[in-house]
């Protein structure tokens, strides 16, 4: 079963970004990219992430002052990377707020189990209910409700409903359902993310409540009241 936890990675080399991008996938984390230090920050608003994977060495805002201002904004778990092996470097990285440091070249073995330590530490500050527009989710009994009714979802339901609760009102594309929930690239025949809305809509409204997951027209589905 993927791991549920949202990684966003900030590097503006596209060949590393890319290649840190496949292997957290392939782990079955979610995971987002940002190619500069604002466009981190606006992406780390955005999607509130569990754990940021940072490079130092960026153009314009680099890594050390996009560091302070994700720790001055909250508890978001922050891994470092830089290609400075110097014992100042380090230092410099984790008193500006980090929590761990990898020094370039890394073996993507070494950079996972940090990964996994990293969120097994902030676990306690992940929220393990979700929810929005009267339906709740709660992470650790897998229990769904929609005001006082349950709501009996399969697994890949549930992860749906759970990636689309993390971000109400955001609107996402089939692809990036299809990759996210279902960890796999665009397939042009594939209805799988169609025939799962159909499914959740079918099970939150059996009582008749108003509909939550709505079809923005040429672009895909958001959770939103209307």
């Amino acid at each position: 079963m993927p791991n549920r936890h949202r990684i966003l990675v900030v590097d503006d080399d596209p060949r590393i970004a890319s290649s840190l991008r496949r292997a957290l996938l392939y782990e079955g984390y979610e995971v987002e990219t940002a190619a500069d230090g604002i466009e981190g920050l606006a992406s780390a608003r955005r999607l509130a992430p569990d754990l940021v994977i940072l490079d130092v060495m960026m153009p314009g805002l680099d890594g050390i002052e996009v560091c302070r201002r994700l720790r001055a904004g909250g508890e978001v778990a922050i891994l470092m990377l830089t290609a400075l092996d110097a014992t100042s470097a380090r230092v410099e990285g984790l008193d500006s707020g980090a929590d761990d440091y990898l020094v370039k070249p890394f073996a993507y073995e070494e950079l996972l189990a940090r990964v996994r330590a990293l969120l097994r530490r902030g676990a306690g500050r992940t929220p393990r209910v979700v929810s929005y527009g009267g339906v709740q989710l709660d992470l650790d009994t897998r229990e769904v409700t929609r005001g006082e009714r349950p709501v009996n979802l399969t697994a890949k339901e549930f992860e749906l409903l759970e990636h689309l609760l993390r971000q109400p009102r955001r609107v996402f594309t089939r692809d990036q359902l299809l990759e996210s929930v279902w960890g796999i690239e665009s397939e042009a025949t594939s209805n799988v993310v169609d025939v799962y809305v159909g499914y959740l809509r079918q099970k939150l409204e059996q009582a008749g409540e108003p509909r939550l997951l709505q079809t923005v027209r040429g672009v895909g589905y958001a959770l939103r009241e209307v």
